[in-house]
């Protein structure tokens, strides 16, 4: 089992910039690949961003590519997404997740969850 716990959301507004934090306790945090997704009022899960293992491959939405910056910190056993340019459509609730591969994190979601963390951007 893998715990996750999401922190960092709020409201804040357009042009701002916020970081989330995923904290991770269980199982070994690098043996698995991260990612983050979100969930809109009155919209399915989306996929947001992905990161390799060791954190040196990253993967990102056409909708956040160049505004958000996924990391880990596998000392820390953190994981963050550091979102700037923040517009309003980016209002969701975002959660971490951990998973056995980059294709089955992105394409089906993780292993674990986290509860979950709002982010509230007004225009």
């Amino acid at each position: 089992q893998v715990q996750l716990v999401e922190s960092g959301g709020g409201l804040v507004q357009a042009g701002d910039s916020l970081r989330l934090s995923c904290a991770a306790s269980g199982r070994t945090f690098s043996n698995y690949v991260m990612g983050w997704f979100r969930r809109a009022p009155g919209k399915g899960r989306e996929y947001v961003a992905a990161i390799s293992r060791s954190g040196d491959s990253t993967y990102y939405a056409r909708s956040v590519k160049g505004r958000f910056t996924i990391s880990r910190d596998n000392a820390k056993n953190t994981l963050y997404l550091q979102m700037s340019s923040l517009k309003p459509e980016d209002t969701a609730v975002y959660y971490c997740a951990a998973g056995p591969s980059t294709a089955v994190l992105v394409s089906a979601g993780g292993d674990y969850w986290g509860q979950g963390t709002q982010v509230t951007v007004s225009s």
